[in-house]
């Protein structure tokens, strides 16, 4: 028996009735709860985080359940009187009915986050205010006004991938189910039972902290930006990574944690960034760090990925997992120009990440 599992799930629920509360008290009863997101400490960050992808699976759960019912409706088939031209028309149907199913997706996640854009830029303005002391005022500047439009979509293409991906996942196990099936004298029920399994799992269950990461990623990178539009507005030139440094901390923010970057050259990446709408184009210019074993060292290796090439950017001679207010040690010959030419001048740089920024004066 998994005890942390049951935990999780457990805290899922939790949350998703706590969510579902205050949905129903803003929109039916109109009773209207103002929280203010604070992301000022790994706590609130978590908190603010978790609260946003509660949201997002209950925008999506009918969608999923559609999409799972629609697919098993074509797929209830005596295969056994199928021809093999019938049987990928049969799958390639059902991919397209659970495509239709959860078309709506993007959109529902955008209206999620188009709610939340302003909080997190809000939120880290005052935060530079107040905490960092930065000279700015207190509305939105032009900047920060085009970090919400980004942020409102920042992540859809991502999720339409992983819905993407998710259907071509199903269609080639229900291949293989029927096929396999088939050859073994299966019958109708027994391919069926196997076909709703494998829609399930590709449609349904998702990894409990799916939507955790997708609300990371969108909370630390609204963080990011905001601090940066401030930096700009306050003249501030450089700015310092900050890793919180606690027995959760990985490799990589340890190995960040310290390092000093321009606050033009983020801002030239941000506009890059937001002319852009393909995913795999924004990994190229801000990828996240990956971390695998050197083999002819046996240490633990941080890179990135640029097209089919794996760029190394660090490799750890000791290492501090695990424990409190130590970075831990590093080999790395790459500049901090270097670090930051290949993307990861600024977080989050992996999933669920809390590094933050501060002024450099």
């Amino acid at each position: 028996m998994c005890v942390t599992c049951n935990t999780d799930s457990q805290l899922h629920i939790i949350q998703d009735a706590l969510t579902a509360t205050e949905d129903i008290l803003n929109e039916y009863l109109r009773v209207h709860i103002s929280k203010a997101i604070e992301l000022d400490d790994p706590a609130r960050f978590d908190k603010a985080v978790a609260a946003l992808s509660a949201k997002l699976r209950r925008a999506t759960q009918s969608n999923d359940a559609a999409a799972l019912r629609e697919a098993i409706a074509v797929l209830d088939v005596d295969w056994m009187n199928t021809t093999a031209t019938q049987r990928r028309s049969l799958i390639g149907q059902a991919m397209a009915a659970a495509g239709r199913a959860t078309q709506q997706v993007p959109e529902k996640i955008s209206t999620t986050f188009g709610a939340a854009a302003n909080d997190v830029v809000r939120a880290t303005r005052n935060h530079s205010r107040k905490v960092q002391n930065l000279g700015i005022a207190a509305d939105f500047n032009a900047l920060d006004r085009r970090i919400i439009d980004y942020l409102k979509t920042s992540q859809s293409a991502y999720v339409r991938d992983e819905y993407g991906r998710r259907l071509d996942q199903f269609g080639a196990e229900a291949r293989r189910i029927v096929s396999e099936g088939l050859e073994s004298g299966l019958g109708r029920q027994d391919i069926s039972r196997s076909l709703e399994a494998a829609a399930k799992s590709a449609l349904v269950n998702k990894s409990p902290y799916y939507w955790e990461i997708v609300a990371g990623a969108f909370m630390a990178t609204g963080r990011s930006f905001a601090q940066m539009s401030a930096y700009a507005e306050a003249g501030i030139e450089r700015y310092i990574i900050e890793a919180v440094l606690d027995e959760r901390t990985t490799e990589t923010c340890r190995f960040l944690h310290g390092k000093s970057f321009t606050v033009k050259s983020a801002l030239d990446r941000f506009d890059r960034i937001a002319a852009m709408d393909q995913p795999e184009d924004i990994k190229q210019v801000q990828p996240w760090v990956r971390e695998s074993i050197n083999p002819d060292t046996g240490h633990k290796q941080l890179y990135v990925t640029q097209g089919e090439d794996r760029i190394p950017i660090a490799e750890v001679t000791k290492s501090a997992v695990g424990t409190k207010d130590d970075p831990g040690e590093f080999k790395s010959t790459l500049s901090e120009k270097d670090l930051n030419d290949l993307g990861i001048g600024f977080p989050p740089y992996h999933g669920l990440c809390r590094t933050t920024t501060v002024a450099e004066f």
